[in-house]
């Protein structure tokens, strides 16, 4: 889904805690949705949030920059995926959808695996990484971050373990290369798009929303529409499919 999120936060943070001296439009809950929807007290779904995500829900929505490809070229060049945000409306819809789905499943794993993989296992084959097609699926980014409508953003799971170094806290050279060989032979080529208009990165795992299941993300530049059904099955991001905020 994910699919990163900024984690929340059991205490009071100070930007929440002036909230009740401002006034009603100015709360962070209130602003970007209609006035007959204003409340007094925050929803649940938006309680105990970083300062991170009070701040983009204090923001307007129209005064929202989405990123352009080469911002999000640099932000994965450098290492910084921590940098990718949502939108105000869309973070906004995104926590709501998270706190119903886990009130609902149990687990965004639960959800994930059972409603999205479709995986009635999640233990590898036991085959070479990218070899079994059983052990891996590309799918959509269910809520995608604020980027160029001419950039896709999908998900790549698996079920097999994509290794870190344990001292850096980055994938090993070894899988680094596995990972990107296989983008290379699966999203590249004719009908596809050329290497300089994909991306892809692994959350440090400080910014994972499902911690249980390996994945890693990939973003096309003008990647065709015909592609794009092939390589994701004709999956389609939840975010389309849910009424808007």
């Amino acid at each position: 889904m994910p699919h990163s999120v900024h984690a929340r936060s059991g205490s009071t943070t100070p930007l929440s805690s002036q909230q009740g001296s401002l006034p009603l439009n100015l709360r962070y809950w209130n602003v970007n949705i209609p006035k007959t929807r204003w409340t007094e007290e925050c929803p649940d779904f938006l309680l105990g949030l970083s300062e991170k995500n009070i701040e983009i829900l204090s923001a307007k929505d129209e005064d929202y920059h989405c990123l352009t490809w080469a911002e999000s070229k640099k932000i994965v060049d450098t290492n910084h995926p921590d940098h990718f945000q949502r939108s105000p409306i869309e973070l906004r819809r995104y926590l709501e959808f998270m706190y119903k789905l886990k009130q609902n499943y149990g687990s965004v794993l639960s959800f994930v695996q059972n409603e999205r993989l479709r995986w009635d296992s999640i233990s590898p084959s036991g085959q070479p990484p990218f070899v079994n097609p059983a052990d891996f699926k590309v799918l959509y980014n269910d809520w995608p971050y604020g980027i160029d409508p001419d950039i896709t953003h999908l998900v790549v799971w698996t079920k097999f373990l994509l290794e870190d170094d344990p001292e850096t806290g980055f994938l090993t050279d070894e899988y680094h290369d596995l990972i990107e060989s296989f983008v290379k032979r699966t999203f590249c080529g004719p009908g596809a798009v050329e290497r300089d208009q994909l991306i892809w990165f692994k959350n440090w795992k400080s910014l994972k929303s499902v911690h249980a299941l390996e994945h890693f993300h990939v973003m096309l530049h003008k990647a065709p529409g015909d592609f794009l059904t092939k390589v994701t099955n004709g999956d389609k991001p939840l975010s389309q499919t849910l009424n808007p905020v």
